[in-house]
Formats: C-alpha cells, sequence, structure tokens
C-alpha cells in the first residue's frame, strides 16, 4: 500500500540540496564560531554567510537577522522581549493579537496577562477580516505591540498584515507576524510590508528542525530571554548552530524562489483535491473557501462524530494528515482556530491536508478516495452520506 503523507503544514523533509549544505559542518567543519583560530574562523563565515543568505532572502539586513531554535522561540522573543524592553522605556504594557494566532503567540500573551499587560484578542471572520476599528480605538490609548499572522497554520487563510502594519505604525506600535507558514508559499518581504519583527522557522520549508529566525528591525528594542554570552547581538546567547543556519539559509532561498512556481502548482492541487472532496461528500465544509489562503493548506469540516477516530482510520489508510496544528496532536481538546472562526460545533470533525514539496497529482486523487471512502464508514447513521 502507497502511503500519501499530506502534513507539509506539520513539518516537511529536508531537500536533499540543504542537507548536502548543511554536511561540512556536521563534520569536519566543526569549529565553534565563537573562537579565533582556524576552524572558528571559518564556522563565523559560514554563519555570517547564512545570515546574508537570509537577509538577501526577506529584503532585510544581515544585521537585522537573529538566529533562534524554531518558530516557538521566535515568537516568545518576539512577545516577550518587546515587553520587557517597552517595559524599561515606560511604554504602557498593551498587546493585541489575533483569536487564531499559534499557541505559541496566544499562551505568551496570557503569560504576560499574568504579569500585568492589557490584552486585546482580535476576532476573525473566515474570509479573513479583522476588527481594524477596535484596533485602532485601542492603539490610540496608547500604543504597544501587534502580533497578527501572515498565514495561518490550520487553514492556510491570509490575514492582512499590510493593513496591520500600515495602521499600527500609524499609533506608533511594534508590529510582529509569525510568517512561518507565509515563506516560501506567498510572497513575503519585510522590504515591502514593514513588520518590525517576522518569526519564520526551518522545518516547514524543507529544512532541518530547531532553526529559525526572528528578524528585527534596526532600531526595534528588545530584551533577550536566555543570559550568558555575546552571541546573536546578547539576543539569542549560546553557541551557534552553523550547520542549521545554513541549512535554514538554503531552504529559504531555495523556498523563496520556487514561490510563485510553487504556488500555481499547488492551487491547482489544492482545487482539485476539495472539488473531488466536495463531489464525494456534499455535506463537508471547506473552512475559509470564501477568504484568501495560502495553496498549501485544505482545512475540511466532515460531518463525523469521531473525529480523532477518522484520523486514525485515516492513518490506517496510509493517509498521513492532521486535526489541525500539530502541537495540539492527542492534547483531547478542539481546534482554537476553528472555534473563533465558526464557533464550538461537535456536528463537524476537522481535517487538514497540507501539500508541498513532492506532493503529486496522484498523492490527491488517493487522498480524496480515502478520505470519501474513510467518512462514509464513519458517518453517524442519522445523516448517512450516500455513495456518489
Amino acid at each position: 500500500m502507497d502511503s500519501v503523507y499530506l502534513d507539509h503544514a506539520a513539518t516537511t523533509p529536508i531537500r536533499p540540496e540543504v542537507r548536502a549544505a548543511m554536511a561540512p559542518y556536521q563534520d569536519a567543519r566543526f569549529g565553534n564560531a565563537s573562537s579565533l583560530h582556524r576552524w572558528g574562523r571559518e564556522a563565523a563565515s559560514a554563519l555570517e554567510g547564512a545570515r546574508a543568505e537570509v537577509a538577501d532572502s526577506l529584503g532585510a539586513k544581515p544585521s537585522e537577522i537573529v538566529f533562534v531554535r524554531g518558530g516557538t522561540e521566535s515568537d516568545n522573543l518576539a512577545l516577550f522581549g518587546s515587553w520587557r524592553a517597552g517595559r524599561a522605556l515606560g511604554r504602557p504594557p498593551r498587546i493585541a493579537v489575533t483569536a487564531i494566532e499559534h499557541s505559541a503567540v496566544l499562551d505568551a500573551a496570557s503569560a504576560l496577562r499574568d504579569d500585568g499587560a492589557t490584552v486585546l484578542v482580535l476576532d476573525v471572520a473566515p474570509d479573513g477580516s479583522l476588527e481594524l476599528e477596535g484596533l485602532s480605538t485601542y492603539l490610540e490609548a496608547a500604543p504597544g505591540l501587534v502580533s497578527v499572522m501572515w498565514v495561518n497554520n490550520e487553514t492556510g487563510l491570509r490575514l492582512p498584515v499590510e493593513a496591520v502594519t500600515a495602521l499600527g505604525h500609524k499609533y506608533g506600535a511594534i508590529v510582529h507576524t509569525d510568517a512561518a507558514q507565509a515563506v516560501g508559499k506567498i510572497p513575503v518581504s519585510v522590504a515591502t510590508v514593514p513588520v518590525d519583527l517576522l518569526t519564520a522557522t526551518g522545518h516547514k520549508i524543507n529544512g532541518p528542525k530547531g532553526t529559525g529566525i526572528l528578524f528585527v528591525r534596526e532600531g526595534t528594542q528588545l530584551h533577550p530571554l536566555l543570559h550568558g554570552g555575546g552571541q546573536e547581538r546578547r539576543l539569542r546567547p549560546g553557541t551557534e548552530d552553523v550547520a542549521g543556519a545554513v541549512g535554514f539559509a538554503t531552504a529559504l532561498r531555495l523556498a523563496m524562489t520556487s514561490q510563485a512556481e510553487t504556488d500555481r502548482r499547488l492551487s491547482t492541487l489544492r482545487t482539485d483535491f476539495e472539488q473531488r472532496i466536495a463531489a464525494a461528500l456534499p455535506d463537508v465544509r471547506i473552512h475559509c473557501g470564501d477568504g484568501q489562503r495560502s495553496a498549501h493548506v485544505s482545512s475540511i469540516g466532515l460531518p463525523v462524530e469521531d473525529g480523532a477516530g477518522l484520523l486514525m482510520a485515516l492513518d490506517l489508510e496510509g493517509l498521513a494528515v492532521s486535526g489541525g496544528s500539530a502541537c495540539h496532536s492527542g492534547a483531547g481538546a478542539g481546534s482554537h482556530v476553528i472555534a473563533a472562526l465558526y464557533g464550538s460545533d461537535d456536528r463537524y470533525a476537522t481535517v487538514r491536508f497540507s501539500f508541498g514539496y513532492g506532493t503529486s497529482e496522484k498523492d490527491v486523487e488517493r487522498a480524496a478516495s480515502i478520505t470519501a471512502d474513510v467518512a462514509r464508514r464513519f458517518a453517524p447513521i442519522s445523516r448517512e452520506i450516500p455513495v456518489s
């Protein structure tokens, strides 16, 4: 039985070019980039080369790129670092986030609320629109930090980061975006959309796990989460993962270079997949289908009561998908994203299909067929789905 992997929003396979770029720094060129001898200088040169490559891909300056150990750390550094710097400067402790942010942002905002921050949670409509008037009123009273993800990880919904950035800057706010699901999927440039802070991670773009960056625009004040050495402008002290930085930079360059072509290819695959699913299962709900979405994600609401059982059955049939964010897999809680967009509705089980490097037309056809067959077996008897 051929297996089909459609969980690229959770993590992606490393591309061969990325593995090859990393290999020398996992073997002969193993030096510590802070050392002054030849091994250290060689590592430092590779690290700074990776930094320049990342900056070029994002439209940034090399000095604005901070290497971290993944998206969660990047999000936390953005929120906690900005909060602590603002508090030291006497800036009002105010934060605004959307209700569909990744838990790395929402949980960080919740922790900061416990420390005395005022947190505004913005509702999001299924078409991606936000309460910009409410945000304007909130920031007019006192600026702070606004964190709005560029592409939602569970639905692929694109949020209006451009409009949020313009509004935030109008009132002197700092704007952060979690772009982990955006880079390489849609056009992303900090030169075009002047956010102050941007999060990206390697394992979403066919790079290594445990790698990522925080873009920190020149002049933006942050305090570190960790304390120790002086690495990464003292914002992320600790011995740098040179191989990881090289791998991240290579993966980002490849993803950004092929972004337009990838978008066209995945758009075709997603459309084909959703049409097949809708034809086979008339009662399905395509989440955010009327909004602007990144082409790599299709979130489907199936009229099935046992969502966990459905996912297990799909896996047994050789189809790897998820019920939402992989970060909450097995947590026993429903998706906060779907609840925020559609309200609590136990009539539907959410399944996220996400496409990427290596996904073929055959994969999509097989995934739609498996999903339809399994969903029919799980449909409640009272509203059994007819065989098409």
